[in-house]
């Protein structure tokens, strides 16, 4: 199914519009569809007055109650997945500010207590040093004082031992030139050593070993509960578990191929070494 950004939007109040009409129209209560359901009316009015989004299991539990027929239910599944993604385009968040979308995303990882990290193509801000930082948004307008300062404000979550972090990284990944040799040495010892900490696991993916399917985008999955992956105009962020669930799948067939521990820290400091010497 394609996801027009602008359709994401209206499709919240159209599918709240929606399961209304067809509740109606089978002349049934709110009382009385949400006994059918087994869920609270109070949860049915939130559904058809748009203030909670429904799960798809939630909409397909309403529409198996109310009969409906199978083109309409195809029709009203696909308007149902489109409001449970949300879009956030780059272009929006510039406007706004880059240190805004920092904001956002330590609002995540307060709300979260299990953090799941794909990176395919470059070394999250939470990892990152300030170098590496800097160099990551130098050619995006905005204050950029304000944006390193809010990443690396942010780095102090990985401290907290409540919380339980999985990064793997790509070699690709790893050592991409973003900054000068001596500087991605640098910033591989500081990977290698955040391995050290109870709650943070990073693992590496070398490139040799045939790893299928291929890795397409950025991904984080927080908790169970939601999935952001990131394109080269924005991120699109997934509520509904069945998305969840394919990212989850896909994030721990990554995680088999990955190197940890001491194997990771190996790794890193070969690459480590290699980078040093091209200095010299």
């Amino acid at each position: 199914m394609t996801l027009d950004p602008q359709q994401l939007g209206e499709s919240r109040a159209d599918l709240a519009q929606t399961l209304k009409t067809l509740r109606k129209r089978a002349g049934w209560t709110q009382t009385r569809l949400a006994q059918r359901c087994n869920m609270s009316q109070t949860k049915v009015s939130n559904i058809e007055s748009g203030k909670l989004t429904p799960a798809l299991v939630d909409v397909e539990l309403i529409l198996r109650a109310l009969d409906a027929p199978t083109s309409l239910v195809t029709e009203v599944m696909a308007l149902a997945r489109m409001a449970n993604t949300e879009w956030k385009d780059d272009w929006s968040s510039r406007r706004r500010g880059l240190d805004k979308r920092q904001n956002e995303l330590a609002g995540f990882e307060k709300s979260a207590t299990e953090f799941r990290y794909f990176l395919p193509t470059m070394i999250t801000g939470l990892l990152a040093t300030p170098e590496y930082v800097r160099a990551s948004i130098a050619g995006v307008p905005g204050d950029h004082g304000k944006t390193v300062a809010k990443k690396l404000e942010r780095q102090a979550v990985l401290y907290d031992r409540s919380k339980q972090f999985t990064f793997i990284l790509t070699e690709q990944a790893v050592r991409w030139p973003l900054v000068p040799p001596d500087a991605l040495a640098i910033q591989m010892d500081r990977l290698a050593s955040l391995t050290r900490l109870p709650n943070v696991r990073i693992g590496v993916i070398p490139i040799g070993p045939v790893v299928m399917p291929g890795p397409l985008n950025v991904f984080t999955i927080y908790d169970d509960r939601i999935a952001t992956v990131e394109t080269s105009t924005g991120v699109m962020v997934f509520r509904d578990h069945r998305d969840v669930s394919a990212y989850l799948d896909e994030f721990a067939t990554f995680e088999r191929h990955a190197l940890f521990g001491e194997q990771a820290r190996e790794r890193l400091s070969e690459w480590s070494i290699a980078f040093t010497r091209q200095r010299e």
